[in-house]
């Protein structure tokens, strides 16, 4: 798979841009603030329909300078290849108002482009993978289910929808200061509602964590020289709950052993409900929903150490790069894409100044490996030899960021 055309309509720092581009390693080099950033977000927004750097879509529609009209939305344009044959996908972000989306010029939903180019992206945030709260992993993980299945996303919308339901229940609960019959009797419709969502997205997040498993070793093992083992657990707030696994971050084994009977959707989902039930007093009075997918994490760990307040920065480098690669591996071989060939466009993000020059030249033998890697940096010296090919210079002028082919 790769990208073999891109268009971008007044996206980020761009108000126009054509571009053809090639199979193999192809760079953007620039220095900070010319727009390279935001040409790769661009397609990786394509990709997942949300941008690695923002949490909203008018931040992607191009400032217009003082005395230009502000662009009502933004439009981007890819043509896929995979094998013999090209997709058409265009996706436009209307400010204010839904977005639109053409597969092929045809309309079609957004979320029909959902698996049609996958792509995997690693940048200097994704360090925290490795250092910041849960929501960060369990994002990680929801992306990635939502890539290998597409039709994941409107479960997820779903799960969060009544998770948010349920939440303004509880808070109106704890203003209200007193809980009656019809407001609990409401609260456990809600229970039921949400626990079967979330039981079957615990059921899709753990059967990317246990696929993900064996390329999570074998990726640390080549960023870190084998210097350590990287190992991952999925953490569930209703264990916590239940009792089974204390609130300890290095209990990988109990995790790791409870993970196949969460797969188990109708017990799962009989088991959140319970447990719902038995916090109501408790969730009422803090005005927040205690227990579910919402609350889980994915545990990282260094041979039997959690990595999170024990790694040193190279190895929470080592760490978050090997998420990132073994994402890439596991598209590789999904079976079920493409015949057992989904390859992603791997994404490089001004990384390689930040890895010293054992990562780099790790990460640099693999990316070496992708069918298309996208790369930028700020100097081209920091780009390994071993990544050589099509090289672009971005440059932000008065009209908005350009490219041009060295």
């Amino acid at each position: 798979m790769y990208i073999s055309d891109l268009a971008l309509d007044d996206f980020r720092s761009f108000h126009e841009l054509v571009l053809a581009l090639e199979p193999g390693p192809t760079a953007f080099v620039g220095s900070n603030g010319q727009g390279k950033t935001n040409l790769v977000e661009a397609v990786a927004y394509l990709s997942t329909l949300s941008s690695h750097r923002v949490g909203t879509d008018a931040a992607l529609v191009r400032y217009a300078a003082s005395g230009e009209p502000q662009p009502a939305g933004a439009v981007i344009r890819a043509k896929v290849v995979h094998g013999h044959r090209p997709s058409v996908l265009e996706l436009e972000l209307i400010s204010g108002r839904a977005n639109r989306a053409r597969l092929n010029r045809n309309s079609t939903r957004p979320r029909d482009l959902l698996g049609i180019l996958r792509t995997v992206v690693f940048a200097p945030e994704d360090l925290a993978l490795v250092r910041e709260q849960p929501t960060v992993r369990r994002r990680f993980l929801d992306d990635l289910a939502v890539t290998l299945k597409p039709s994941l996303a409107s479960l997820r919308a779903e799960h969060d929808k009544i998770l948010a339901q349920r939440a303004s229940l509880l808070k109106s609960a704890r203003a209200a200061r007193a809980s009656t019959s019809s407001m609990l009797s409401t609260l456990e419709v809600w229970d039921a509602q949400l626990a079967a969502a979330a039981a079957r997205l615990i059921a899709a997040r753990i059967d990317v964590v246990q696929r993900l498993r064996p390329w999570v070793a074998e990726s640390y093992g080549r960023v870190s020289q084998g210097r350590s083992a990287a190992r991952i657990a999925y953490r569930s707030s209703l264990l916590v709950h239940e009792g089974a696994a204390e609130p300890d971050p290095a209990a990988e084994d109990v995790f790791i052993a409870a993970e196949e009977s969460l797969r188990n959707t109708s017990a799962t989902a009989a088991r959140l409900e319970e447990a719902m039930g038995a916090l109501h007093a408790r969730e009422i009075d803090r005005g927040a929903n205690l227990v579910g997918a919402h609350r889980d994490d994915l545990s990282l760990f260094l041979d039997a150490l959690p990595a999170k307040g024990f790694a040193s920065h190279g190895e929470q480098w080592s760490l978050a790069l090997a998420l990132r690669l073994a994402s890439y591996e596991l598209l590789r071989h999904d079976v079920d894409a493409y015949g057992g060939d989904g390859e992603p466009v791997l994404i490089l993000d001004d990384v390689f100044a930040s890895l010293d020059e054992g990562r780099r030249r790790a990460l640099a033998g693999i990316a070496a490996e992708a069918q298309q890697v996208l790369l930028t940096a700020a100097v081209g010296e920091d780009l390994p030899s071993a990544l050589s090919g099509a090289r672009f210079h971005v440059t932000n002028t008065a009209t908005g960021s350009q490219v041009r082919r060295d």
